[in-house]
């Protein structure tokens, strides 16, 4: 009976292997523009993967681009597999244009709603995402259908375009790009034919690039049963939000009667944008139809929607996880993580934590580990620019970030979930609210928190999550907005990195060969030396401006200053022409009156 308890789970595995050609696919997602979008095998949109628990999963994949690529299963642990999540510079070199890359992991015993997506720059928002789905059998709650689909943010240009006008002197105020509209299940304006007294599991994901959406069905329900991979106890919502990189699993019941048909409704989030073009399409409407023969109720305004104000709060701190799972114990080590937002020497706005911002080392963090010895617990050699923090085995973790930006942030870490204990935000951009341990309304902490793998903090507010470092591995925490991310919003964990060196040393050949062929190395610290304490030549953050005027801010100012004379003359000189001398000296006085109050301000 032992020999068949053991060899049970060996039998019910199975291997999943995907070939994937990554390459251009030219296609009209919005109905709008064509563009080029990046397919597998020449289709597009993405294939969604769907497994059982403790399946392999084997992807050769080819990347036939024009740049580089590389994977992330977003959400999934990759327990003793740390190689194989995905983010480049973190746990592998990217994939460069012609070059072969396998990954081949285990999911391990997790199950859920979770997503593929590619982790080089913001690529991602060009359409290198889809669905990964680990089903069980073990849900407690019945349902008749299961139905995936998923909501985004759709821009026109391909982000490589947008990224050179956002990452630019010509953008002082680090304004996001604003996308053209929003999409659902990849296109717009869905029908969805279904039945009367049916009961749908909707497995619900954000793939977008930067705006959270608002989902809603007129004069239906969700009852939310999942969040990120964990089971919770059922909670009925009259609408989701949903930030960029969240997942919901929700249970949706039909109605008897067939005599109407509803809209199902996407709606970007309208306060994340610093304005709105008029070519925008904030609302997106779609349709869950009872009965073909009848009309479809007239498609929403594309620019405007009031009814969200009459929508309450969406307060996800409301959804228990299932397993009854307690507050962690105070923590053994917390990190106070302050952000902000600042124009950096080069004219350009960057993310800031602590007053760094993430810049790639030379050698993958998770290499620098294998090839370090016993300096892979010194903080220093993972680079002065790379916000390197070493946690301890089985350490209970804290993370307080105080959000000193007037913008709303969705966080993901890697490798874990996380309880989310504290949050608070404030309307007043110039005095945000950080978090403070003597205020009791911040830490009166939940008796069951929820648990997540990403998290929204609120604009001039704070947060609170807590975890357990039970997951050797080198993990990236980041904003998953992928514009702030590339502004360098985001830290490195060293987790447990011995135990890492123990059983997770070998770096297999696709590996090996990614990096050679972009002449990037994979042993040495940050700035690629292998006399490991000396980060001579690593990469840096771009200068800080420096305190008053530079000789060209000097230089400018008095340019600016003899183009203002000039231009007063020229208004003068050829006004007065076809003044008579009476009013001339009027005009004159109201001029001199214009420049003392214009030197006044």
């Amino acid at each position: 009976m032992i020999f068949l308890f053991f060899i049970i789970p060996i039998v019910l595995c199975q291997s999943h292997i995907f070939n994937w050609n990554v390459s251009y696919v030219n296609v009209n997602p919005d109905g709008l523009q064509e563009r080029l979008m990046i397919g597998i095998n020449n289709e597009w949109p993405l294939p969604t993967i769907k497994i059982k628990t403790n399946d392999q999963v084997i992807i050769h994949l080819h990347n036939s681009l024009d740049t580089n690529t590389s994977l992330h299963f977003h959400g999934l642990f990759m327990k003793g597999q740390n190689g194989q999540d995905g983010p480049e510079y973190i746990t592998q070199c990217p994939i460069a244009p012609g070059v072969n890359f396998t990954y081949n992991f285990n999911v391990g015993n997790q199950s859920g709603t979770y997503w593929y997506h590619s982790h080089s720059g913001s690529q991602y928002g060009d359409g290198f995402r889809g669905l990964f789905i680990i089903e069980d059998d073990t849900y407690d709650f019945d349902y008749d259908e299961e139905v995936t689909l998923s909501v985004g943010d759709h821009y026109h240009l391909q982000s490589t375009e947008i990224m050179k006008s956002f990452l630019s002197r010509y953008n002082p105020t680090g304004a996001e790009p604003i996308p053209q509209n929003g999409l659902f299940n990849e296109t717009r304006n869905v029908t969805w034919e279904i039945k009367p007294d049916t009961t749908y599991m909707l497995r619900i994901v954000n793939m977008g690039l930067f705006v959270s959406q608002y989902l809603y069905i007129e004069d239906h329900n969700f009852v939310v049963v999942e969040v990120d991979g964990v089971k919770v106890e059922p909670y009925e919502v009259d609408h989701l939000y949903m930030t960029v990189a969240q997942r919901y699993v929700v249970l949706l019941k039909t109605k008897s009667n067939m005599d109407k048909n509803y809209r199902f409704v996407n709606i970007l989030d309208q306060d994340m944008l610093d304005f709105l073009p008029e070519d925008l399409q904030i609302v997106s409407t779609n349709y869950l139809i009872y009965n073909k023969e009848e009309s479809l109720p007239k498609h929403l305004p594309y620019d405007k929607f009031s009814l969200i104000e009459q929508f309450p709060t969406f307060d996800d701190s409301k959804f228990k996880p299932l397993n009854k799972m307690i507050l962690l114990p105070d923590p053994d080590y917390t990190i106070l993580l302050n952000f902000s937002m600042e124009v950096l020497g080069d004219g350009v706005t960057y993310a800031l934590f602590n007053g760094k911002a993430f810049t790639p080392p030379k050698v993958p963090s998770l290499y620098t580990v294998l090839s370090s010895g016993e300096l892979a617990t010194n903080e220093i050699i993972y680079g002065s620019n790379t916000n390197s923090f070493i946690l301890q085995n089985d350490e209970v973790v804290e993370i307080i970030l105080n959000n000193h930006d007037p913008g709303k942030h969705p966080f993901h870490l890697h490798g874990h979930n996380f309880q989310v204990l504290s949050r608070g935000s404030s309307e007043d951009d110039e005095n945000p609210i950080d978090f403070d341990p003597n205020n009791s309304s911040h830490t009166t902490y939940p008796e069951y928190p929820l648990i997540r793998d990403t998290v929204e903090v609120d604009s001039n507010g704070f947060m609170v999550i807590r975890f357990q470092a039970n997951n050797p591995g080198v993990w990236f925490f980041h904003c998953h907005v992928d514009w702030h991310l590339e502004q360098g919003l985001a830290i490195t964990l060293i987790e447990n990195p011995e135990e890492i060196q123990k059983t997770q040393s070998k770096i297999d050949d696709s590996h090996l060969n990614a990096c050679k062929e972009i002449h990037m190395g994979y042993e040495g610290n940050a700035a690629g030396n292998m006399e490991f304490l000396n980060l001579e030549g690593e990469n840096v953050q771009v200068k800080p401006l420096p305190d008053g005027f530079t000789t060209k801010g000097h230089i400018a100012i008095v340019l600016c200053s003899l183009f203002a004379i000039y231009g007063i003359w020229s208004i003068y000189r050829y006004g007065m022409e076809d003044v008579n001398e009476d009013n001339s000296k009027l005009l004159i006085e109201k001029l001199k009156l214009i420049l003392r109050e214009h030197d006044n301000k």
